[in-house]
């Protein structure tokens, strides 16, 4: 069968994919997500407590819906990236890019020879249906949707050489890495850091990659979008929860007080 990506396709296409990122490391809630009708789902295993095993559970939990899996592993050593693409991620986002140099070793870890470095074990793994994708040596390299987050000073100085690296399908703000790197640790909100980003996703658009980045807030997420953003994750799973169960807790602050 002929590679195919939908996010991918998606992405080159410049459609508009509005994500949701899953930091909550658990398959159940994962596939909940799914069902809210999203175009992608980022599995996140940079700072949430996900291992090869749960990031598994969730692909499985969501491959029933139409919501792509994101997979953003801790780092870009090629040994993960190769399990990671075994068991089936196709999209991977990773994080701290700083270089095109690093960005080319990227490319090259997530394809076969004689483009690339990535081990041959697919006979053996979900990517392939265990051998059932018989074309899968084939098309593997075509289908893998590459991403790379710029989340620092020296990585928006690099921003056009990153973003001209090909194979690269895409390139991801990260404002919280970057508010730091900036100065301004825990304020990615602050003029500085937007003006930056602003003008990172102009430079990413005009190099022809898409671009994208996370926010909460909804004024600032269609911001994004107006600036040609492609991909725009809208909402983080387990601060939603959090910010809610508070909300109800302080809800009945007033009855709990009336006991004391």
């Amino acid at each position: 069968m002929p590679a195919h990506n939908p996010f991918k396709a998606a992405l080159a296409a410049r459609r508009k994919q509005i994500g949701f990122w899953l930091s909550m490391a658990d398959p159940y809630l994962a596939e909940v997500s799914a069902t809210a009708g999203f175009d992608w789902l980022l599995v996140d295993s940079e700072h949430a407590p996900n291992d090869l095993r749960s990031i598994l559970a969730q692909l499985q939990a969501v491959a029933a819906y139409p919501g792509e899996p994101v997979v953003r592993p801790a780092n870009g050593d090629p040994a993960l990236l190769k399990r990671l693409l075994d068991i089936g991620a196709r999209n991977l986002l990773v994080p701290m890019v700083d270089t095109a140099e690093q960005a080319r070793a990227l490319v090259a870890a997530v394809r076969y020879p004689p483009h690339g470095i990535r081990g041959v074990g697919s006979a053996v793994g979900r990517a392939s249906r265990w051998s059932a994708r018989t074309d899968y040596l084939d098309i593997s390299d075509d289908e893998i949707c590459l991403l790379v987050q710029a989340e620092t000073a020296t990585a928006l100085d690099n921003l056009e050489a990153i973003s001209d690296v090909e194979g690269v399908d895409g390139v991801f703000i990260g404002p919280a890495d970057l508010a730091a790197s900036m100065g301004h640790r825990g304020k990615p909100t602050h003029p500085e850091v937007q003006q930056a980003i602003d003008g990172a996703i102009r430079k990413i658009v005009a190099a022809g990659k898409a671009a994208g980045t996370l926010t909460s807030d909804p004024a600032l997420a269609r911001h994004y979008l107006e600036l040609g953003c492609t991909f725009v994750a809208t909402g983080v799973d387990i601060l939603m929860f959090a910010h809610a169960a508070r909300k109800l807790a302080r809800d009945f602050s007033d009855v709990r007080a009336t006991d004391q």
